[in-house]
């Protein structure tokens, strides 16, 4: 007979959103502490010894690798790229590790400077040769000379350190600048009664676009809007503030937790 004591969880994989939910549902103590080890694994996950959170919203997820860490549990982030076997990178605040070779391109397909943000290009003998019957989606995937274009924004460090800064179809123009969803995004959740938010486009009359905020609140304290303004407002630069922000329930997710932004960005038309 096969009993629990024979076999346990070793590791554990689960997007940062849904961690922090389990985070705030499992927590009985006010928003702002934190729970013990105890209180949010035990009799979750027996035996677990790895939780690995990918979607790499860090900066918001230090306090809990912090209370992990304690119990032996290590929090680690990881990318993940469907189009190649990559082996995961186990590195901490939105960081990666080496992926074979590793370019960060402009759109002329030339290097960009270290610091500054490019696509980020992948080659090696782990990439696919193609997609299946999808001659156009493999054009615009794979670059001459065996590169594959993720898809995902990067920045490289003068040490060499890689650094995710978003996707390509997330970048929001707005008057002119830049937007990076993800570094949005990772400002609101570092707010304590913030479970998980996600930030997208909005096309305006002068074909500018503004940034639109959706806040899925931690359930026992829903701040306010104006509390969250102030929030951004002293961690992001002006152009980069949400123009709005809205609280749901829950944000739209497929079954594995993946927050749906084309139905956001839908919702954000409506606005």
């Amino acid at each position: 007979m096969i009993t629990r004591r024979q076999f346990t969880l070793t590791t554990a994989f689960v997007l940062a959103g849904g961690l922090r939910a389990v985070v705030h549902a499992a927590d009985p103590a006010p928003a702002h502490k934190m729970p013990s080890t105890a209180e949010i694994w035990d009799g979750l996950m027996a035996g677990n010894k790895r939780f690995v959170a990918g979607k790499p919203r860090a900066r918001s997820l230090v306090p809990l690798r912090q209370e992990l860490a304690k119990g032996q549990y290590p929090l680690v982030t990881v990318l993940g790229c469907s189009d190649s076997r990559v082996s995961p990178s186990l590195v901490f605040d939105q960081t990666i590790g080496e992926l074979f070779e590793v370019r960060v391109a402009g759109k002329d397909g030339q290097d960009v400077a270290d610091g500054e943000a490019g696509e980020l290009w992948v080659r090696g003998p782990n990439l696919m040769r193609g997609y299946y019957r999808d001659p156009d989606a493999t054009a615009a995937a794979l670059r001459p000379g065996g590169w594959l274009n993720t898809g995902d924004m990067a920045r490289r460090a003068a040490d060499g350190a890689l650094f995710i800064v978003g996707r390509t179809k997330e970048l929001i123009i707005r008057s002119g600048f830049n937007v990076f969803p993800l570094e949005v995004e990772t400002a609101l959740n570092a707010h304590p009664c913030v479970t998980q938010s996600a930030v997208v486009g909005r096309t305006v009359a002068d074909g500018n676009e503004e940034v639109i905020a959706f806040v899925q609140p931690d359930p026992r304290h829903t701040p306010s809007e104006a509390e969250l303004r102030a929030w951004a407002a002293a961690r992001l630069a002006p152009y980069k503030r949400p123009a709005r922000i809205v609280m749901l329930d829950a944000l739209p997710a497929a079954a594995n937790g993946k927050v749906l932004k084309h139905v956001l960005k839908g919702m954000a038309a409506r606005l």
